[in-house]
């Protein structure tokens, strides 16, 4: 029995790497076509047109006292000609309204809207005394959580495309431009959302809501979310965007046609995986009402966010993004091998069901099983040597694959220091694999338990870095 589950084991590794670089290849083919593609845009002239869509940037405001001046400041300065900011503050109960308020010279005014889709009371809206900030509009609303929050600014807006954004995030100046293009492009197809790529702003440089320096982040943890998102971002999503099987928008910013996502009914309050249920939950409504569509991904890097920085917080993170993986295939589970719903349904939800969901959850039995071989005595040592030199080979060859990709193509990290360590983290990250799968076995116990909420996320908050010590 243990020598089948053994080679069971194997097989299945083989068969998850196998999957892994198939899509770091055909996202590779895809990113060089899409940069040589995007070497001939002059986005500029969306910039000068009158054409150019009007666009809300909806951004979710709880307790971000800390950062929320320098991340308004950034989002109204966005180079963009058509567009308007609503920040929504959640019933904060620290000073994050009154920051605002004090810093815009805000006032109550008279505003009609209707409530189309479902948010907690809106308990006034606001604009700027001062003209030249026009584009910035506050609502002020019963606390309900960051979809309720949406919720609000999608049914405040008058916008055709709605922009969500995290409040803690730094925007690139140019993002939306990037972002609209594919909207914008003739298409048999409809575009109803878009995507692009997250970078981790731990350790850069930032002054006044801005990244004046980028730099690899300090501390260990970070460094090695800087190589999750790596590969999930240029060697996972861009892919999954070709082949029409794309789940997921990063919450941290998305872009999405107004009119269906609220005819999709909006986000739902009822998961902490809000993005991704979203996203499903606009493909199944065009997929059911027999419309032709896309989702897209934008391999640009567009957004700069704050990850945890210690054990704690990442693994209330890592279990948060568990819950809201369970919770949306389970809600979606109809559309699992179900041919109504294109590739999709034959391969982007397997793909996630089992390289997303189950695959920890099978890493988790063979480290139990491991453990009871070493005690029986049982362990097929020259078996896993093999096994063991297998994975660690494939994990860094993985990892530093993704940090060339990013090297040759934006090559954000400019010192070969910060590239040098980075591809030194990859040599120890596999080693740290054990957590992330203790991460996601304590996730799918917190739904066995009946958990819900985000929970209270700690913020250092973006500072001027005057001097940085080696790590």
């Amino acid at each position: 029995m243990g020598f089948i589950f053994a080679y069971l084991i194997f097989y299945l590794t083989i068969v998850i790497f196998t999957t892994y670089v198939l899509l770091g290849i055909h996202s590779a083919l895809s990113l060089r076509k899409y940069l040589r593609k995007n070497s001939y845009v002059n986005y500029n002239s969306l910039v000068l047109s009158p054409l150019s869509p009007k666009i809300t940037i909806v951004a979710p405001a709880f307790n971000e006292s800390k950062t929320i001046i320098d991340n308004v400041r950034t989002l109204i300065s966005l180079y963009y000609n058509n567009f308007e900011v609503i920040i929504v503050n959640d019933g904060s109960t620290d000073n994050t309204f009154d920051k605002i308020r004090d810093a815009y010279d805000l006032v109550r005014v008279n505003y009609y809207f209707d409530y189309r889709i479902p948010c907690e009371r809106i308990r006034g809206v606001y604009k700027s005394k001062d003209p030249a900030y026009n584009r910035l509009t506050v609502i002020d609303k019963n606390n309900g959580g960051k979809a309720d929050s949406l919720n609000a600014g999608i049914n405040i807006s008058r916008s055709n495309m709605i922009v969500s954004i995290d409040a803690d995030s730094i925007i690139e100046p140019d993002s939306i431009l990037k972002l609209i293009k594919p909207f914008l492009e003739e298409k048999e197809k409809k575009v109803i959302g878009t995507g692009g790529v997250i970078r981790i702003v731990n350790s850069c440089d930032i002054e006044r809501g801005h990244i004046r320096e980028i730099n690899l982040p300090v501390n260990f943890l970070p460094r090695l979310q800087v190589l999750d998102y790596t590969r999930a971002f240029l060697l996972g999503r861009m892919a999954w965007s070709h082949l029409d099987g794309l789940m997921l928008i990063s919450g941290a910013m998305g872009m999405f046609d107004r009119e269906t996502l609220i005819k999709a009914g909006g986000y739902s309050t009822k998961t902490v995986g809000e993005d991704m249920e979203l996203v499903l939950r606009m493909r199944r409504y065009m997929a059911e009402h027999n419309e032709n569509y896309e989702v897209t991904y934008i391999p640009d890097p567009l957004c700069w966010t704050e990850v945890p920085s210690d054990l704690k917080s990442m693994r209330k993170q890592r279990t948060r993004w568990t819950r809201g993986l369970i919770e949306s295939l389970w809600v979606h589970r109809r559309m699992l091998f179900n041919r109504r719903y294109g590739r999709l349904g034959m391969l982007g939800y397997p793909y996630w069901l089992l390289f997303e969901w189950a695959a920890p959850l099978i890493a988790f039995m063979g480290f139990v099983y491991t453990i009871y071989l070493v005690i029986t005595g049982s362990l097929n040592l020259p078996f896993f040597i093999l096994l063991f030199l297998f994975v660690y080979t494939f994990a860094v060859s993985l990892s530093t694959w993704a940090v060339l990709f990013e090297e040759i193509t934006f090559h954000k990290y400019r010192k070969k220091r910060d590239v040098l360590r980075l591809i030194g983290t990859a040599l120890l990250e596999p080693f740290f694999y054990p957590v992330h799968t203790y991460f996601a076995v304590r996730g799918n116990l917190e739904v066995m338990r009946g958990k819900k909420g985000w929970g209270k996320a700690e913020r250092s908050g973006f500072q001027k870095k005057k001097s940085r010590k080696s790590a």
